[in-house]
This record gives structure tokens, C-alpha cells and sequence, in this order.
């Protein structure tokens, strides 16, 4: 099946910004990439590189937040929210928030919590006391920063398309495997979050969506948040897309009922996310306590931490702390990003399955400030490591030639097989082995290793990273275009 081809002039207007600049502030800071450049000058770069990258990831429609100072430099939309309808992208376009809702989740257990409801070292037993016995050394804080060691639901265990009570979706979760003992490690948990939105509703008596739209959409003037409904009238909605083989299509579709849970299952306009940033500036909501719970990294059982907080990565960008987070879901991408040392957060969303909102993010903070640190690693590094590297390329190898199985990996991730893994083979089994191997990064995380790669091949270049525990098993590998 082949797209129909798209005239020049529909191109054009693709790629041309739809909604006027809301503010502009003037100065940038002393050594900052874009010092001296007026008001005018910097927004003609950001549109520039926006639409760059637009062409280069085929993304139909983004919306572009920036935040300096407390005040909004940059809010508009570019392209078109639907396709099919020539519909543009404006600060008032709805985008599914995919994983960045974790982070209102998270408020929403703070404020039970505040409440008396809740405590976040209390067993989760407590509240659903039908789990499986070894839940009882799961707790709250375990949930709420992927912890608990319980494995992240996939399309193996739920059907996408059919609708699931609480009940069911509990039952499903209880069939999952422990991965690890709660709290010695960590490993992203969608499953952990959706138990949390259970809990919420168990304790306060309200479907965790009500609790966000009264206590912190309400509160903070968030006017078109709230959860996703294909039922309801929901104006100023998006359309979300993939690509497949090259060609644009609609985003496959999700039951109403997998589409309501609180892993990440909301809608946010980019007005939304900017009135979610003065909430975030003026520590709005809840007490100071409850705010350095949030970002604080997650101290596991060894004594070392892990640079998670409660919906947030933790961060540092030029000595001070560093907060960003990224959501996935149902033909969009989003991205939130608060540099506490600039005062600067940069916000994107897309409309595309296959964006890579972080190449948006790090080329607007190039223009803003150049010393910020780049979320895409670029800088090749000395490699002393020969060993891990080419147990990178026999791993490579295997996933090509199709012959990787769980059981070559037993301390892997269990979501990893078997879609991940196949389209990590997509990815790999047109290409010869790769000319070279360059050491991106090597980094702690908690116990564990992370080795992240630029891997050079005759016919394209990926980045590849494979993360060991301390017994030198790989709990993970990513395998992506650059």
C-alpha cells in the first residue's frame, strides 16, 4: 500500500507555524548559545529547527512550550493536528499525554497522602489485600517510582481492543511475575502506576480522573484536561498517527477501558501543560514535604539511588537539578523538560507514533542556552571497555539473525519479548554487520551498568544500549534510529 503523495504547497503548509507567539522575553543568560539575539530572532530558529526536524521525522503536527524565567517565550503549533481534515496545530490542540501523566498521578497519591489515606511505606496489601502473598513487600513508594519489581503489562497479557473492570485488570496484574525483590532494583512498571489509580480509587472513593480534574486541573486553570474519552465530545481533539513502511497512517485502536487507566491515559493541550508549569514554579497543591518526595531519586536496598522520582527522571544539568519525563502512547509522543539551573522548561508534543521529541527538545535549548546537556547522546568516548562492546555486537548479531530467545536472557526485562524484540530484528536484518561500535556513555544506575552506543553500519546508524546488573546479566537493551 503506497500514501498518496502530498503536493508541494500542502508540504509548505505542514511544516508552516499556525498560532501567533503568545510572549516573547527578551534576554537569554550570560553565556548562553543564543546571547544577544532579540526576541524575533530566536523565535525564527526555533521555528526553523522545529520544522527540520518535522520533515526529517515525518511528524504530521507538534506544539512547541517554552518557559524561561516564569515566563512564556514560545507557545504555538505547528502543522496539522488531523491530517485527513487539514486541521492546524494551536496551543489549544488536545494530545494524549501518554507516560507524562504519571507525573499527575503521582500529585494525586501525594494528595491522599496529605489526606491521611495513604502512606507511601504501607504494603499495597493493605488496600488490595487479594494480591499474591510476595505483594506484601511491595509498597506505595515501590509504585510510585518502578521499584516493585512487578512486571509491566503488554498485549501478551491484556487485549488492546477489549474492554477490563478493575477486577480483571487486577486479576491480570496478579498473574504477573515478581522480576526482582521489591526495591532492589529498578525497571519501568505501566503496571504499577495502573495499581496506583486502583488504590486511589479504593481510598478516596473517586475514579482517579476525578480526583485530578477537582484537586489539580481545576485548581490550576488546566481547562481541557482531563481523561480520554472517545465517547465524550471533546473539542479542539487531535488525531494520532503512525508510519508504516514510510506511508501515514491512523494509530491502531485501544478499548475505551485501556484508554482510562492511570499509567498514562490523558489529555493535555499545550495551555494545559503551561498552567501545569506555573503550578510546578509555585510548588502549587501540595506541601514542601510532599513536593521533595517527588524528586527525590529512589534510594534502593543497596544504599545506592536511582535517578527516578515519583512520575519524573532525576536529574542534574549545570550543578543543579534536571527533571524531564517522556510519554508514549497510541500514534503520540510527548515531552516535558525543567532545567531548575536555566529556570527553562521546554514542552513537546507530537503526533506521531514514531516522533523523537527529544531532538526537538535538545535543538531549542541549543538555541537558548548551549551549555545545557543534550538528552540524545552524540559525544563518542574512550572505550575501556572492549569486552562489554563486543558483547554488544554478538547481541546485535543474534537479534538479526533471529535467533535471541528469553532463555539467553534471563535477567531481561519480560516486556522485551516478544514485540520489542521484533522490532528490534526489523531494525537489524537488512543491515551487514556494523563498521563500528562507539562508545556513547557508560553510566550507573543504581546497581546496574548502562552502555550506550553509536553502532555505524554500511547502510544506516542506530543507537544501542545494553544495561548489566551486578551479576552481569543484561536486564536491558534498546536498539533505535538515529
Amino acid at each position: 500500500m503506497t500514501a498518496k503523495r502530498r503536493s508541494a504547497a500542502a508540504a509548505r503548509r505542514l511544516l508552516a507555524p499556525i498560532l501567533i507567539l503568545c510572549v516573547l522575553a527578551a534576554g537569554t543568560s550570560a553565556g548562553a548559545g543564543a546571547a544577544g539575539d532579540s526576541a524575533a530572532s530566536l523565535t525564527q530558529r526555533v521555528d526553523a529547527i522545529v520544522a527540520a526536524e518535522m520533515r526529517r521525522q515525518k511528524v504530521p503536527g507538534v506544539a512547541i512550550g517554552v518557559v524561561r524565567a516564569g515566563r512564556v517565550i514560545l507557545a504555538r503549533g505547528y502543522g496539522e493536528a488531523n491530517v485527513e481534515h487539514r486541521v492546524p496545530v494551536t496551543r489549544e490542540t488536545v494530545f494524549q499525554s501518554g507516560s507524562v501523566g504519571k507525573q499527575f498521578t503521582a500529585v494525586a497519591v501525594m494528595l491522599e497522602v496529605e489526606d491521611g489515606k495513604l502512606a507511601l511505606d504501607d504494603p499495597i496489601t493493605k488496600y488490595l489485600p487479594a494480591a499474591p502473598s510476595g505483594w506484601a513487600r511491595i509498597t506505595i513508594r515501590n509504585l510510585l517510582t518502578h521499584t516493585s519489581g512487578v512486571a509491566t503489562y503488554s498485549s501478551k497479557d491484556v487485549n488492546l481492543r477489549g474492554d477490563y473492570s478493575e477486577d480483571e485488570l487486577l486479576k491480570m496484574a496478579y498473574a504477573l511475575p515478581l522480576e526482582f525483590e521489591p526495591g532492589s532494583r529498578w525497571s519501568y512498571s505501566n503496571t504499577g502506576y495502573m495499581l496506583l489509580g486502583i488504590i486511589l480509587h479504593r481510598v478516596s472513593g473517586k475514579f482517579y480522573g476525578d480526583i485530578l480534574c477537582d484537586r489539580v486541573f481545576a485548581p490550576l486553570g488546566m481547562k481541557s484536561a482531563r481523561i480520554i474519552s472517545e465517547a465524550d465530545i471533546v473539542r479542539n481533539r487531535s488525531a494520532g498517527y503512525q508510519l508504516l513502511d514510510g506511508d501515514l497512517k491512523n494509530q491502531d485502536w485501544v478499548s475505551p477501558t485501556l484508554n482510562t487507566t492511570a499509567d498514562g491515559a490523558l489529555y493535555l493541550s499545550l495551555n494545559d501543560y503551561l498552567a501545569w508549569d506555573r503550578g510546578l514554579r509555585a510548588a502549587a497543591l501540595l506541601r514542601p514535604e510532599s513536593w521533595s518526595a517527588i524528586y527525590a531519586a529512589v534510594m534502593l536496598k543497596s544504599g545506592r539511588t536511582y535517578p527516578y522520582g515519583f512520575g519524573w527522571e532525576v536529574d542534574r544539568a549545570l550543578g543543579e537539578p534536571w527533571y524531564y519525563h517522556s510519554g508514549s502512547w497510541q500514534g503520540f509522543r510527548t515531552f516535558i523538560s525543567r532545567y531548575l539551573a536555566d529556570d527553562l522548561t521546554v514542552i513537546v508534543l507530537a503526533n506521531l507514533a514514531d516522533a523523537m521529541p527529544v531532538r526537538f527538545v535538545d535543538g531549542i535549548t541549543r538555541v537558548i542556552d548551549s551549555r545545557l546537556p543534550r538528552l540524545e547522546l552524540d559525544t563518542a568516548i574512550a572505550d575501556h571497555n572492549p569486552e562489554i562492546t563486543e558483547r554488544v555486537r554478538v547481541l546485535l548479531r543474534s537479534v538479526g539473525a533471529g535467533t535471541l530467545s528469553a532463555q539467553d536472557l534471563p535477567a531481561m526485562r519480560r516486556d522485551f519479548f516478544p514485540e520489542e524484540l521484533q522490532a528490534c530484528k526489523e531494525l537489524l536484518a537488512p543491515l551487514t554487520a556494523p563498521a563500528r561500535l562507539e562508545l556513547l556513555e557508560r553510566r550507573e544506575l543504581g546497581d546496574d551498568l548502562r552502555y550506550s552506543y553509536r553502532a555505524v553500519f554500511p547502510q544506516r546508524t542506530l543507537f544501542v544500549a545494553m544495561t548489566l546488573t551486578p551479576e552481569n546479566q543484561v536486564a536491558d537493551v534498546e536498539i533505535e534510529p538515529r
